[in-house]
């Protein structure tokens, strides 16, 4: 019975050892990002066509496979997001901070562990009387993503300087929640409320082709460069794998490398993950080469977002440095 139990011992030994082999702890790793729509993405989708994040995570010492979910809205990417079923994804700088104070001091806190980029938000019109949005007549519609959008603050922000104190409201009953086809279309046509349209790229360069259609105002007008996504995840995913963040940050860094140097080779890149009827090649890469420094790992604005947010009661304690509320991945780049 002694020799039956230690080749019983022996065997079992081996079948564990077997087993370890394949147990996903000591091999390969997941890593599930969460993305959206929009030349915005254009980092993530260089990081999927071109493996960038299993390039920098096996100069970690990590092996790792990326896989790429992509969502509709950023509130079901955010709660993917917050249940794990992705690791991580981008954020509005707005969204971010009140997901880092919602969930403050537990797993589910988000931090920034890399921007993505600083894409200028522009406020167009088709109407040649209005410089500015003290022109606005009641009349007119505001159109913009959602009303919870970047665009949302920034038009706060502007009308508390255009108004007075106190008057970062004064405008939100002409705002109207469209997505940005159906808000560029309402402009072109003319013939609806929408006069005005806070807009992002690639639809802010479709918008000012139209020569009836001016820029009145630029997110860089508002409160300098600001990031438009931010990429996040969340304590518990950051402290289970903590080389993670800085893997990322090096990806995304790369992607704005390329972005930069080889805008033709990006606007490829963009063309096959968002075929578009109306855009091609050449005119994508001229779009990249005008927004050449808006990509990268640092973060803009955080700051400045987290001090009006705190202003309007809905940060309840806003960070008192952006530091706060991001990892060292990006401490230390030169971020506001």
């Amino acid at each position: 019975m002694r020799w039956m139990s230690l080749a019983a011992m022996r065997k079992a030994s081996l079948v564990l050892a077997i087993a370890a082999i394949g147990t996903p702890a000591f091999g390969q790793q997941e890593v599930k990002i969460g993305i959206g729509f929009g030349i915005a993405f254009l980092p993530t989708y260089l990081c999927q066509e071109l493996q960038l994040v299993e390039k920098e995570a096996k100069a970690a010492g990590l092996d790792v496979k990326t896989s790429y979910q992509r969502f509709s809205g950023s509130g079901p990417m955010q709660d993917a997001i917050l249940s794990g079923a992705v690791d991580m994804g981008p954020y509005g700088a707005s969204a971010l901070l009140i997901a880092w104070e919602k969930a403050k001091g537990t797993p589910q806190q988000t931090f920034a562990i890399s921007g993505v980029t600083t894409l200028p938000l522009v406020l167009v019109t088709n109407q040649a009387d209005i410089k500015s949005i003290r022109d606005l007549k009641p009349t007119d519609r505001v159109a913009m993503p959602s009303l919870v959008s970047p665009q949302m603050y920034l038009l706060q922000m502007e009308s508390e300087k255009a108004f007075g104190p106190g008057q970062y409201d004064k405008l939100r009953t002409q705002v109207v929640a469209l997505p940005h086809p159906e808000s560029l279309n309402a402009l072109l046509s003319g013939s609806t409320e929408v006069t005005t349209y806070f807009s992002s790229a690639p639809f802010t360069q479709a918008a000012l082709k139209n020569p009836k259609i001016h820029s009145i105002l630029t997110s860089s007008d508002v409160m300098g460069k600001s990031s438009f996504l931010i990429m996040g995840a969340t304590k518990r995913y950051i402290e289970a794998n903590p080389k993670m963040p800085d893997v990322i940050a090096k990806a995304i860094e790369e992607a704005a490398t390329i972005i930069k140097t080889d805008p033709k080779r990006a606007a490829e890149v963009y063309l096959k993950y968002e075929p578009s009827k109306t855009l091609d090649v050449a005119t994508v890469e001229a779009i990249l080469k005008d927004l050449k420094d808006d990509f990268g790992k640092s973060v803009q604005g955080v700051q400045s977002y987290a001090d009006f947010m705190g202003k309007l009661g809905q940060l309840k304690n806003p960070p008192k440095s952006w530091k706060d509320v991001v990892t060292p991945s990006i401490a230390s780049t030169p971020s506001s």
